[in-house]
């Protein structure tokens, strides 16, 4: 009777320390078997999505840290190649210069066998002049290379390029044949009707210039060839200066002149030749 009494009065907190016993026997058993414990099952149950999830933020925190070491590599080759192809370009650059300045030195060789007087320079072209009214460009080398004030300039064929008009110890500026200031004493076809090539400023923006002053009774044609005169001694005789490319009368009708298309590009001029001495012919 004592225990139905004790057990109806004091029941439900036995059952619950025969509970909390059972747990304490259950957790104790963690090791038996291999098989872990129902506390520490619990525990690992309830920490197993912590777990996993931090497994797969390292995954992916390898996987970005490689896919950026891996980028870094790729750009770092990526430079390296484009470093490699500049210098081989700019190498490409220098021989086909290198090549082109052979090219025409040799061909100048063939015009020094032809014209032993002549004493010459040579020298690139540093600066173009920017000026709408006048074509000009600077050279790199001046009186201190022999060069003189009214000195003729030629490519390496022996076309007429212009002249020197402006002079310091390691530069000079050249007018070329083009310009509207130039004037140079001309032969004009094969009965070589003299005449002057005067620079003209509507045909200076077409790279063209023209052959004017004809002696009276000169018929020019087209595809004529002018040379150089060699009078006044400012030029030597003979050399190119262009083509007859149109025979145009002056306003009135009674003096004729020449469209002149020059010997050399004057545009595509990297290298030039200056003739610092020769013979004067008279």
């Amino acid at each position: 009777m004592k225990i139905k009494t004790y057990m109806k009065k004091h029941g439900v907190k036995v059952a619950i320390i025969v509970i909390i016993a059972a747990i304490f026997v259950l957790a104790g058993s963690a090791s038996r078997g291999g098989r872990a414990g129902f506390i520490k099952d619990a525990q690992g149950s309830l920490a197993a999505p912590s777990r996993n999830a931090a497994a797969a933020l390292t995954d992916w925190m390898q996987g970005i840290y490689g896919y950026l070491y891996e980028y870094d590599m790729l750009v770092e080759d990526n430079n390296a190649l484009r470093a490699e192809l500049a210098e081989a370009q700019e190498m490409a650059r220098e021989y086909e210069e290198l090549k082109a300045e052979n090219d025409r030195l040799y061909t100048l060789l063939e015009l020094k066998e032809k014209r032993a007087d002549f004493v010459i320079e040579s020298s690139k072209i540093v600066s173009w002049d920017t000026s709408n009214y006048t074509s000009a460009f600077t050279i790199g080398k001046g009186s201190n290379s022999g060069i003189e004030l009214g000195d003729c300039v030629i490519t390496e064929y022996g076309a007429l390029v212009g002249q020197v008009y402006e002079l310091g110890t390691n530069w000079a500026t050249i007018r070329t044949v083009i310009d509207v200031n130039m004037d140079v004493g001309a032969f004009v076809g094969s009965n070589n009707y003299a005449g002057v090539i005067s620079g003209e400023f509507s045909l200076m923006k077409q790279g063209k210039t023209r052959v004017t002053y004809l002696a009276g009774g000169a018929q020019i044609f087209t595809d004529d060839e002018v040379l150089t005169s060699g009078r006044g001694g400012a030029f030597p005789s003979g050399l190119l200066i262009g083509t007859v490319t149109t025979v145009m009368t002056e306003a009135g009708g009674q003096n004729t002149y020449g469209v002149i298309e020059p010997a050399c590009d004057v545009d595509a001029l990297t290298q030039v030749f200056i003739v610092t001495d020769y013979e004067i012919v008279e």
